[in-house]
């Protein structure tokens, strides 16, 4: 399995979206899964990833979360969870998503 966890740089989001995602795996017993954190620097790198805001999960290059019709961007993304806008996905739909491509 392939994750990657897309950031703008100084995204206030970053961590807190890798340690969920990092909780999330060793939760579904998959210690041995690692994922890698990509820095998006620029509108060129942003259009070429498909990068729609700043945290973005690929899993196995898709993203689970993706937005019809929403350009590529330097962007923070919100997140729709059943407590509201946020910043990060909610734990239990990054473990639908993750469990799903397992």
């Amino acid at each position: 399995m392939d994750i990657e966890l897309l950031v703008v740089p100084d995204c206030p989001h970053a961590q807190p979206a890798a340690d969920r995602l990092r909780q999330l795996l060793d939760g579904l017993g998959r210690h041995d899964l690692t994922f890698t954190t990509r820095v998006i620097a620029d509108q060129a790198e942003a259009e070429a990833a498909g990068f729609t805001g700043s945290p973005t999960f690929l899993i196995n290059g898709l993203d689970p979360f993706a937005e019809p019709d929403r350009a590529p961007g330097l962007t923070c993304r919100i997140y729709r969870t059943a407590d509201g806008p946020a910043g990060v996905s909610a734990s239990d739909q990054l473990r639908c998503a993750l469990a799903g491509a397992l």
